[in-house]
């Protein structure tokens, strides 16, 4: 009788701990959701096995399972739910895997670029990846660049424009339009009206949106610099430096499926690159996935109206892989 009621306990215990560890399995972890453990050869390894067989008691099998379910929603989850697991819960990142090592039969060009990739000292700029992620939807992108366009309005990071400014110039244009003109910086005109060009190269960037079969308010025209250096300056490094983050956001919004860069500043701010207007002309580039083309300024067309035929040489090109005709 003794041994019968020995045996009813025992199992009565085993019951216990198994619905414990049941209870454990399913989640009960506050808003932590719950993620299906992942099998995979460790998880059936007899050191696991014997944890599973023989467990703890009920609390610290619980405060076990809870651990485990932090640890693989820090790692493995969804981004948002691993943003929203505290740092100090976060489990510690695996140990890289050792990179395979490349066949002996690796072609020497593409050793050379490699050496030449890793050496320090040759500065090459590094191509920022494509945008993540579809564009925002036309209702929400109105209101995030309207957040932007006020934090650039209030922005006083180069101190001596930011005195001398009468109005920050944003950009303006068609926020859902194929194709953004990317230009210096504002001179007198935009500096009074706040709206990028309405000069004289305005009007010269009117007539050649025009010649293209587009009208201005079927594009978005913006700048590098949202304040008008001092006498019409080109911006310095320190000041693009500041904009940077600005143009990118605007253009991160907006998507469109081209850029035209208008100039050497501003050509060479969006593609990172040391090389000259001349050489950057009649060719495509790229900026975070979106082909970019380059082109010289109005400005300097208006002091040598030769090089206006090189413009629409880069407008044909710029249309042709739009797929738009021209007169």
């Amino acid at each position: 009788m003794d041994e019968i009621s020995d045996t009813q306990r025992a199992a009565r215990a085993l019951l216990q701990k198994l619905e414990s560890l049941q209870r454990a399995g399913v989640g009960q972890f506050g808003k932590i959701p719950y993620i299906a453990p992942q099998f995979t050869p460790a998880a059936l390894s007899p050191t696991k096995s014997a944890a599973v067989t023989a467990p703890p008691s009920s609390a610290a099998q619980s405060a076990t399972a809870r651990q485990a379910a932090i640890q693989q929603l820090s790692t493995s989850g969804p981004p948002a739910a691993r943003a929203a697991v505290p740092s100090g819960l976060r489990a510690a990142s695996p140990t890289p895997t050792p990179p395979t090592p490349e066949p002996m039969a690796r072609s020497t060009a593409a050793k050379s670029t490699a050496a030449s990739r890793n050496s320090p000292s040759i500065a090459t700029p590094t191509a920022a990846p494509p945008f993540q992620g579809g564009p925002l939807q036309a209702g929400d992108r109105l209101a995030v660049l309207e957040i932007l366009r006020a934090e650039v309005a209030g922005c006083t990071k180069c101190k001596p424009l930011a005195a001398a400014r009468k109005n920050t110039v944003f950009g303006a244009g068609n926020i859902n339009t194929r194709l953004c003109f990317f230009g210096e910086a504002p001179g007198a005109d935009e500096d009074a009206s706040g709206i990028p060009f309405v000069g004289r190269a305005g009007q010269l960037l009117d007539k050649i949106i025009e010649a293209c079969t587009f009208r201005r308010e079927d594009v978005y025209i913006l700048n590098v610099l949202k304040c008008r250096p001092p006498d019409n300056r080109p911006p310095e490094p320190g000041e693009i430096s500041n904009c940077r983050g600005y143009f990118e956001r605007q253009l991160e919004i907006i998507r469109p499926e081209f850029i035209c860069c208008l100039g050497a500043t501003a050509s060479k701010a969006l593609l990172n690159s040391d090389v000259s207007i001349g050489k950057l002309r009649k060719k495509f580039h790229d900026y975070r996935g979106i082909p970019v083309i380059c082109t010289y300024h109005p400005s300097y067309l208006l002091r040598n109206p030769g090089a206006k035929k090189d413009v629409w040489e880069d407008m044909q090109m710029l249309l042709t892989r739009m797929g738009i005709q021209w007169k």
